[in-house]
């Protein structure tokens, strides 16, 4: 990766367990680009994972499993000026780092994400991007997958992600809008269909409303998490 010094450092935090089979997709796709650094925080892997990020040239780290810890963990020994937060099952798109640097110098802008195109020709999965678009750009209201962006010095301020075993996106989204504008960089980044295949598009959608739903009326994440256990369904 090229280095330019009179660039702003992006670093890239990428949170696993077990995804030695999605990690070099991952991982690809941030290359080239100028003055990024790749963080792989292991949340406990048994199938390779960190092996596999070495060899790609990712810096690797250990931590507690669990998204929200990994993710701090990671922003913790970044060196970057921005951050950006990408799911292991996920790709950027050539020149995602210009396209990030460009969207940060907008007046009041300190947080962002990409569009969303789901790996799949399934006609359902286009519904479920429609949604994702008018959620982000209505609401202001980006998930996980969509790589969330956004300073460092806006990270701190908002105290990190919040230890949640779920919901630590939305949180984070919800306390960031008090600040500033949120920006959707219309370009997807593209994720795996993974988590809407194993349990069915619909259910795997009115499931995930039912959780936001239950969390906005005091449900704790600790009782939600459950849920999704005895449920055998895990957001990815």
């Amino acid at each position: 990766m090229h280095q330019d010094i009179n660039t702003p450092r992006i670093s890239i935090i990428i949170p696993t367990l077990n995804e030695a089979n999605n990690l070099k997709a991952a991982i690809s796709s941030t290359q080239p680009s100028n003055n990024v650094e790749v963080i792989v925080v292991d949340g406990g892997s048994n199938d390779g994972t960190p092996s596999v990020a070495q060899f790609l040239g990712a810096t690797v780290i250990s931590s507690a499993p669990g998204r929200a810890i990994q993710m701090n963990t990671g922003a913790a020994i970044a060196s970057g000026e921005i951050l950006l937060f990408l799911h292991a099952d996920t790709r950027l798109p050539t020149g995602f780092d210009a396209m990030i640097r460009t969207a940060l110098q907008q007046p009041a802008t300190i947080v962002g994400a990409f569009a969303l195109r789901i790996d799949s020709p399934h006609w359902g999965l286009r519904l479920v991007e429609w949604g994702v678009k008018w959620r982000s750009h209505l609401w202001q209201m980006p998930y996980g997958d969509q790589a969330i962006f956004l300073t460092k010095k806006a990270f701190e301020e908002v105290g990190n992600f919040p230890q949640m075993p779920i919901m630590e996106d939305f949180e984070l989204i919800t306390r960031l809008k008090g600040l500033n504008k949120i920006t959707i960089i219309d370009v997807p980044v593209i994720t795996s269909p993974r988590r809407w295949l194993k349990k069915g598009i619909f259910m795997t959608t009115l499931l995930n409303q039912i959780i936001i739903i239950a969390y906005l009326f005091g449900v704790s994440p600790e009782r939600i998490r459950k849920w999704y256990r005895r449920e055998k369904f895990r957001r990815i």
